[in-house]
């Protein structure tokens, strides 16, 4: 791991961010504050059907975190710490919400430190306000017709409503 010196402290926070939250925000926030640079790295798995293209996504997530400066957006497909070993990251950024959160994060860190040696896992909590928020729930509200701009930053919500705008 990087210590002192001119290292560089780079973490790289994984998801599918579909689409980011303020959820997701209140972490790449106090990730940009953890790290020198931090990487919102978009998983994009082709066994998934995501609502937002990795584009749109990358677009949304860029727009939310533009007040950051030492935060950067890439898509990217495999293994996360090989994604992080080729950006020179060795921490690893993940949220916990739940016990089974947890559990389930445990064991892919536990993968990642043994696939990955140098790679490092930090764990952070969401703000209270946050704990119950997810693109899933995100989703579910828009697409019957509810207002979900409380959990997304506004562009989102724009986004939100026109994918689920009647046809």
């Amino acid at each position: 791991m990087p210590k002192g010196g001119t290292d560089v402290r780079r973490g790289v926070y994984p998801g599918s961010f579909d689409p980011i939250t303020y959820g997701h925000l209140d972490l790449v926030e106090r990730g940009a504050d953890l790290f020198d640079e931090l990487i919102v790295a978009i998983a994009v798995n082709p066994e998934k059907t995501p609502l937002f293209s990795p584009e749109e996504r990358r677009e949304m997530v860029e727009d939310a975190a533009r007040h950051l400066a030492n935060v950067t957006v890439e898509c990217f497909r495999g293994l996360t710490v090989d994604f992080a070993r080729s950006r020179g990251a060795h921490y690893i950024l993940r949220g916990i919400r739940t016990f089974a959160d947890f559990e389930v994060e445990f064991r892919v860190a536990l993968a990642n430190r043994t696939v990955g040696d140098r790679a490092e896992t930090v764990f952070i909590l969401p703000r209270l306000e946050f704990s119950y928020v997810s693109s899933r729930l995100v989703k579910e509200i828009a697409s019957f017709g509810g207002d979900a701009s409380r959990f997304v930053p506004p562009a989102v919500a724009r986004r939100l409503e026109e994918k689920y705008a009647p046809s």
